[in-house]
């Protein structure tokens, strides 16, 4: 398999380059009969594309999205949505210094090793440019999980070694979207935004990271070994770009927690059994127990930077470059509504799946 499909049930298959002349993808596997909002899908675009604050790459994309099939009269059909973004802000002639040169850290190397070829332009297919399709994919998967009761927000909670981080807070959209870092706490997003600056006017890059909660899950979703539920997410989040680090529940904390600390001990929460804490994160033996699900995503510092660099060429030769184009120095704030899709495409395929297993 080429690996341009996610999901089973709910699946998309995305296409398109960061310097083509569009990208899009499929959904198959949406329900029928759902009222889909193509403004909220919008608006979700809008989260992501570029150019959106002054700590965002500038480039100019207004990411409209239309949608060519799958859906009628407003309401989608159960046939394949087909959808497609189109480029109209390239520059590609920012990249002809690097046509033959290996960028450390990139998928020039590896990409070029494995097919002999490599788009140069933005980075081709490997630029996160690619995450457009599953911001579309993702809102509506939120629109289908809408009517089940299930919310997914995320935020940032790290930008380099400033935290923000309440275990199982979980902020309004408002308090999100009013930040440039999409960290709730004003304080704290402050100091985030002065550091990201603070790397650009130093031609660097800085990471983050950033918290999804999912709110409304049902318990039972997730399979034994192999399908359980974490892992589905893991493999979710660890595709996206720049992604270096996934933990669920306390994660790697829970590695200093003793069993009394960190055990959930089940309550009778009015009829129903819940847990008195979280620290399992909403999923335990690979199921949802019915909690919030809570885990992290890790993004390294984004690649490609102003200053000059060391690496090779196609021929193995040493060469000395200094990247042009327009780049972020972070990739936190617009990777926050892309953890949230990619994580609603997992709940929604697993409720479907769910659903296909009731006798």
């Amino acid at each position: 398999m080429a690996g341009n499909s996610f999901g089973k049930i709910y699946q998309l298959t995305s296409f398109g380059e960061s310097h083509g002349e569009a990208l899009g993808g499929v959904v198959d596997g949406c329900p029928a009969g759902v009222k889909l909002d193509v403004e909220m899908i919008q608006h979700e675009l809008d989260r992501r594309r570029p150019g959106q604050s002054r700590i965002a790459t500038p480039r100019n994309e207004s990411d409209r999205v239309e949608i060519l099939s799958g859906v009628f009269e407003g309401v989608t059909t159960g046939m394949p949505i087909a959808f497609i973004v189109r480029n109209e802000n390239q520059r590609s002639k920012d990249y002809s210094n690097i046509k033959d040169i290996f960028r450390p850290s990139h998928a020039d190397f590896t990409w070029y090793s494995k097919y002999g070829i490599r788009d140069y332009r933005g980075g081709g297919r490997s630029s996160a440019r690619e995450h457009i399709a599953r911001v579309v994919a993702g809102a509506i998967a939120k629109q289908v999980l809408s009517e089940f009761g299930i919310a997914i927000t995320a935020y940032t909670t790290q930008i380099g070694d400033i935290y923000f981080d309440e275990y199982d807070y979980i902020p309004t959209s408002v308090d999100i979207e009013q930040s440039m870092v999409r960290c709730p706490n004003e304080e704290v997003s402050d100091r985030m935004v002065d550091l990201i600056e603070e790397c650009r006017a130093e031609r660097d890059s800085i990471g983050g990271v950033v918290k999804c909660c999912i709110t409304g899950v049902p318990v039972g979703l997730g399979e034994p070994v192999f399908d359980r539920c974490q892992a589905l997410l893991a493999h979710a989040m660890l595709s996206i770009n720049a992604a270096k680090g996934f933990e669920y529940g306390e994660g790697f904390r829970a590695a200093s927690m003793r069993g009394s600390e960190h055990n959930d001990p089940f309550i009778d929460g009015n009829g129903s059994i819940r847990t008195f804490t979280n620290h399992s994160g909403g999923i335990q033996g690979g199921v949802t127990n019915g909690e919030t699900i809570l885990f992290n995503v890790a993004f390294k510092p984004v690649a490609t930077i102003a200053r000059e660099q060391n690496s090779v060429n196609i021929n193995g030769e040493p060469v000395k470059f200094t990247a042009q184009g327009r780049h972020d120095p972070c990739v936190v704030p617009r990777a926050v509504p892309v953890v949230e899709a990619m994580a609603a495409m997992v709940i929604l395929d697993l409720l479907l799946q769910a659903r296909t297993n009731k006798v």
